[in-house]
């Protein structure tokens, strides 16, 4: 895959575009720093990860990677962070933004942004993840239409009490209905409370080639930046309860992706998605998981 959109795409960030800056608060305040709503969880050193007041620089060498966490855990929200990944020889490389529940245990829910690192010159993939109580194996993987380790992106998560959407800038990647009080089995993460992370580490084992190409350490150290640590969220310990419509992100126009936003998830699926984890029946005994009935 190349850096540049295909036309279907521009068009359709267009409208996307639009319908965001009708709908969406415009925040008044400057872009927030990092301690404000976010720690250093591991690798703080004053190498393996930087902090530079509203962005940060994750460094993994041989000796160490790194990671951060918010300061408070959440119920609902819509989430962002925006990062430049690593550039070049990146195989075995993860760079990370996601959302996990506590303690990190067999009944944890966890929704997951992994960027796995490749060879020089093969696009870096982009792999998503939903856990719910402690279930995952639900990978879906695609190259993303521009390379996102040439400039900042913006990778988000809507979570509110109707629906997951998983975006990258404004382009749906993942959509996942709350049909939990219908559909028997349902997996959807409604019932915990969930920190926001990011990270860097080495997945020699398994992200690229399936663990045959390991990280090189000669071509290191990787670094990857990040920004954006301003927080729309429904912080544990609220006020307001975390399903209550007075939340922006909770509100009408939240509840269901639009059909813009429908068309750019099924092009998104048609032309850069390379692993969907509903289509493996292989993997399920000739079936599928009963959320793939309702994608």
């Amino acid at each position: 895959m190349g850096s540049k959109a295909c036309p279907w795409l521009l068009l359709v960030a267009v409208a996307l575009l639009l319908a965001v800056a009708g709908s969406t608060p415009v925040a008044a305040e400057a872009e927030a720093a990092f301690d404000k709503n976010y720690e250093v969880q591991w690798g703080d050193d004053g190498y393996h990860l930087v902090i530079r007041g509203t962005e940060v620089n994750i460094t993994m060498d041989q000796s160490s990677g790194a990671g951060f966490r918010s300061k408070s855990m959440y119920g609902s929200g819509f989430f962002h962070m925006r990062m430049k990944l690593p550039s070049g020889y990146t195989a075995g490389v993860v760079t990370t933004f996601y959302l996990i529940s506590q303690p990190e245990d067999g009944s944890r829910d966890e929704v997951d942004f992994e960027f796995l690192g490749d060879k020089a010159g093969v696009p870096i993939t982009l792999q998503t993840n939903v856990f719910v109580n402690g279930r995952g194996d639900r990978e879906q993987r695609l190259h993303l239409w521009f390379d996102p380790a040439a400039d900042f992106h913006d990778y988000k998560i809507l979570w509110n009490p109707y629906q997951l959407v998983m975006f990258v800038d404004d382009t749906p990647i993942r959509v996942l209905r709350n049909l939990t009080a219908t559909v028997p089995g349902y997996p959807f993460p409604a019932k915990q409370t969930m920190l926001v992370r990011a990270s860097m580490w080495d997945g020699s084992g398994w992200a690229t080639d399936g663990g045959r190409t390991k990280v090189d350490w000669s071509k290191g150290p990787f670094t990857a930046g990040y920004r954006g640590f301003d927080v729309s969220g429904c912080a544990n310990g609220s006020a307001t309860p975390c399903g209550s419509p007075e939340l922006w992100w909770n509100g009408g126009e939240y509840r269901n992706i639009t059909a813009e936003q429908r068309a750019a998830y099924e092009e998104v699926k048609k032309h850069y998605m390379n692993y969907d984890y509903c289509a493996d029946k292989a993997r399920f005994n000739n079936s599928v998981p009963v959320e793939c009935n309702y994608a």
